[in-house]
């Protein structure tokens, strides 16, 4: 127990989960528990150390390259999106394939690949290295330039051709806003999508940290160094004067001196099983306040390809039970919980 003397925890909302990673976790429990053997998984399925043990020990293997894998095994490919040439190899390889990238970073490749078509060339916002930014580049390498700092900007040699500005899903506002404004000056034609390339997620987090940021003594962010949305969080309560921020991947890494009122948040690839202990392991004297800034309701079915084998094992069984197909109940997905699968992976 925490010798801590917190007066009151704001707990942010909306935290944790995106729909995106709801998704992923959800294919990923579903194809450990259908497929016998080992599931390979291109990269990890999301940027978060509990959900990537998790899945570790019921047997999944993440790899790095393709190549790593068993010819004829069944692989998933993480929601961050891979290369065009990494699915392909992934289609060849594997037995069962499954794509679990969030459908927000599928959007960002298809602007990439119908600018790039249409003769632009792409000015990128993305962080080096990260597996979105890697991901969304190699769908047109030879349109594309990558970017993340006004400097850049200004570095980029002349472009004669007309100039599209897209940008990594999981940027903050302020990685995003200053970059943009640069581009959009050295490039006043420059063609931008309709609807922001920014996770809504992502931005839904930062609003709700905004909203407790400056009532807070200590703000805690709960995440995973390589997740660049909770990077993002921590990052933007150091800029907003909160004095004490702590960027954990468990409850072990807080320390027991916080006192008065505390803020916690969770990035989007963070389980809510770590928000509780954090919340146990303050245990505010005056409970336990919620800040809502939105009701976040967006829902990303599974990939299709697992939609359409959920269905056939479905008819099979029902017909194999001598059950009838005109009443069979649909499956619910909508309404189960990633988190509740993921605890389920414990028993």
């Amino acid at each position: 127990m925490s010798t801590s003397r917190v007066d009151r925890v704001l707990l942010a909302e909306p935290r944790g989960f995106c729909a995106g990673v709801e998704m992923a976790i959800k294919a990923l429990a579903w194809m450990v528990r259908t497929f016998p053997g080992s599931v390979y998984c291109y990269h990890e399925i999301v940027h978060n150390q509990l959900v990537v043990d998790r899945f570790k020990a019921q047997g999944v293997i993440f790899v790095d390259t393709i190549d790593e894998v068993p010819a004829g095994s069944p692989i998933m490919l993480s929601a961050h999106g891979s290369p065009p040439e990494v699915l392909e190899a992934a289609r060849e390889r594997g037995s069962y394939v499954v794509d679990s990238v969030c459908p927000l970073v599928t959007k960002v490749h298809h602007e990439v690949k119908v600018r790039a078509g249409k003769g632009y060339r792409i000015v990128y916002v993305g962080h080096e290295g990260h597996e979105e930014a890697v991901g969304t580049m190699a769908v047109a390498p030879d349109s594309i330039n990558r970017v993340e700092s006004v400097a850049e900007v200004e570095a980029l040699d002349h472009i004669d051709q007309p100039v599209a500005l897209l940008a990594q899903t999981t940027l903050s506002h302020r990685d995003w806003e200053g970059v943009a404004v640069a581009v959009k000056k050295r490039f006043p034609d420059v063609w931008t999508p309709g609807r922001s390339d920014l996770c809504f997620a992502t931005t839904n987090r930062q609003s709700a940290l905004m909203e407790l940021a400056h009532k807070c003594d200590a703000i805690v962010v709960i995440g995973s160094a390589n997740s660049s949305n909770t990077r993002a969080l921590e990052q933007l309560a150091r800029e907003e004067g909160c004095e004490r921020v702590y960027r954990i991947n468990s409850v072990t890494e807080l320390p027991d001196d916080l006192s008065g009122i505390v803020g916690v948040t969770a990035g989007a690839s963070a389980p809510e099983e770590l928000v509780e202990e954090v919340i146990e392991f303050l245990d505010p004297i005056n409970g336990v306040e919620l800040v809502n800034v939105t009701d976040e309701d967006e829902y990303f079915p599974p990939p299709r390809n697992i939609r359409d084998l959920q269905s056939s094992i479905e008819t099979a069984s029902t017909v194999m039970l001598g059950g009838t197909l005109l009443d069979r109940p649909a499956m619910d997905d909508r309404n189960l919980a990633a988190s509740d699968v993921l605890a389920s992976l414990l028993a």
